[in-house]
């Protein structure tokens, strides 16, 4: 009688927890993606299957299964197993658990070696996880961080090179349907196709997301006798608003961002305009990305076509007055304009090379005609001459920086400067 209560009491607690909870991988092949690490053959399946895991940072975007992955191997393993999360953990729980892993140690317990968990390791500051670097390095315990963030950027050098780095990728289309098909053969539902491909559009390659979005379509999908049906109309109304993974403070800011100017740069209008509304969609500032069409159209485009620069100095001074969702027009005017203009960094070049020269080259002196009052002194008003050009020193020892193009208005430029000097 009470084996029945406790297999009761067990499906209850199973019924209860999220789908994504239940459908956590039983075995290695239940995971879906990440076949770089987790292939057979692969350095950290075979660890895994050796239960020799050591030290490694899981890193890559929500819901790819870097949580699961590790709680797998704390069910695996014969360690003891900790877990802690960084956004809420202190100094003081890691004291707590490396003290404890030093006595399993010492006291040559059963389960002498410790396996922390510690999600969320970018949260940890410098003091915090230089704690954990005497444990790890010794081997007192295995530590597994798992983080969204590059580690690169957000880990100690010192801890960072006791670790095996990890990263994780987005879930494929395929990925998330092998995940539908486990997820049909535990639930009583079927889905249809377009349904389960809206969703996984949707969900963006995080499967967490996916799995929320279709037990909300479950649970609110009437039982009307054998399996449960989701139409697209039944999915549509369980994902609102596609999620977009952007961070203003993470790598997803930064690799955007650069996408977009690259873009810009590249001459590709409908890609600038994509990643222009990525941000826009993402609620990224408008004097932000404003800044960066301006910088472009300096930058890149130059001489080659002058008015780019008036045309972002107008979309920056529209996104400091104008919110979305009319802000989006003026920026995407200045985006498309900047990208299909002529390309010329000559400007850019000529400026930097000039201040290289100004810093580590020959000091050069005013010439005494070009100084104020100088017109005593020899100097040659232009207006008084044909062409409005003569040839006197404007700077001793002349060097050549700004070096014109042949790209779009540029090559006007290069043209006559060729011509008043061509006597020359």
């Amino acid at each position: 009688m009470q084996d029945f209560f406790e297999e009761q009491k067990l499906g209850n607690v199973l019924a209860n927890m999220p789908l994504a909870a239940r459908l956590a991988p039983k075995n290695i092949e239940d995971f879906a993606g990440q076949d770089d690490i987790l292939a057979p053959g692969k350095l950290l399946r075979r660890l895994i299957e050796a239960d020799k895991v050591r030290s490694a940072v899981f890193f890559g975007p929500p819901g790819v299964g870097k949580t699961a992955l590790a709680r797998f191997i704390a069910k695996s393993t014969k360690a003891h197993v900790s877990e802690l999360n960084a956004a809420a953990a202190g100094v003081a729980d890691l004291k707590k658990v490396l003290e404890e892993a030093k006595i399993r140690i010492e006291n040559n317990f059963e389960q002498k070696r410790t396996l922390l968990i510690l999600d969320e390791i970018h949260h940890f500051n410098k003091t915090q996880q230089d704690v954990l670097l005497p444990s790890v390095e010794s081997g007192q315990i295995i530590l597994i961080g798992i983080t969204t963030e590059n580690p690169y950027f957000y880990i100690n050098n010192a801890l960072l090179s006791r670790f095996s780095v990890f990263e994780f990728k987005p879930l494929s289309k395929e990925h998330l349907a092998k995940i539908t098909k486990r997820a049909e053969n535990i639930e009583n539902f079927k889905i249809d196709e377009e349904a389960r491909d809206f969703l996984i559009t949707q969900a963006n390659g995080d499967a967490r997301r996916f799995l929320n979005a279709l037990e909300l379509a479950l649970i609110t999908t009437p039982y009307v006798g054998g399996p449960k049906q989701i139409t697209f109309e039944i999915a549509k109304d369980c994902i609102q608003k596609r999620h977009l993974n952007y961070d203003k403070k993470g790598d997803d800011h930064y690799d955007i961002i650069s996408a977009f100017i690259k873009s810009m740069r590249g001459s590709d209008p409908d890609a600038a305009v994509y990643w222009l509304a990525r941000m826009l969609e993402s609620g990224e500032d408008p004097r932000f990305i404003a800044r960066r069409i301006f910088i472009c159209a300096a930058e890149d485009v130059g001489l080659a076509e002058p008015t780019a620069l008036v045309i972002a100095e107008a979309a920056f001074k529209s996104a400091e007055v104008l919110g979305m969702p009319e802000v989006r027009i003026p920026l995407a005017h200045a985006a498309i304009y900047v990208a299909c203009a002529p390309k010329s960094n000559a400007a850019y070049l000529a400026i930097d090379e000039a201040l290289n020269e100004v810093r580590n080259g020959p000091r050069r002196d005013v010439p005494v005609h070009l100084k104020s009052g100088g017109k005593n002194q020899g100097y040659k008003y232009a207006h008084d001459f044909p062409n409005h050009y003569v040839e006197q020193e404007y700077m001793p020892m002349p060097k050549k920086f700004y070096k014109p193009t042949l790209m779009g208005k540029e090559k006007l430029i290069k043209e006559r400067q060729f011509n008043l000097r061509k006597k020359k």
